[in-house]
């Protein structure tokens, strides 16, 4: 996971992006066109909501898989909410260049999600304390 022993789940880098994803969203959703369309702007604050709580509660898991579990989960949310800033585009509440950045910022959470379930599948054992934990 890096240089250290992470103790807290708001030291990791994917949490800190996902919240930062989160801030994003919220802001690109309290104006403009996408706020005709209520459900939509509620789901996509659900789904970024919804990384950065699964990657805080599955830090706070005991093992290392259970924490992947919640990882994936996240890793989940972040595909969902790319899908949705596609309706947003194609329903053109939003312009090409906001899509493509939270396009972007996802792709590359998603990316780091999915390097950490890999470190902690591979590097222990089933029922052994997470790093950190």
């Amino acid at each position: 996971m890096g240089g250290g022993t992470v103790k807290n789940f708001e030291e990791l880098r994917i949490f800190q992006e996902a919240r930062q994803l989160v801030r994003f969203v919220y802001a690109n959703t309290r104006s403009g066109p996408i706020t005709r369309d209520l459900s939509l702007c509620q789901q996509m604050r659900r789904a970024a909501v919804s990384i950065v709580s699964n990657i805080a509660e599955g830090f706070e898991r005991q093992t290392s898989l259970e924490f992947a579990r919640y990882l994936y989960m996240a890793k989940g949310s972040c595909g969902e909410l790319r899908a949705q800033a596609l309706v947003a585009l194609d329903e053109e509440y939003w312009p090409k260049q906001l899509y493509d950045d939270i396009r972007s910022r996802c792709r590359k959470l998603s990316v780091g999600i999915a390097k950490l379930i890999v470190y902690l599948e591979t590097s222990a054992p089933a029922r052994r304390q997470k790093p950190g934990g």
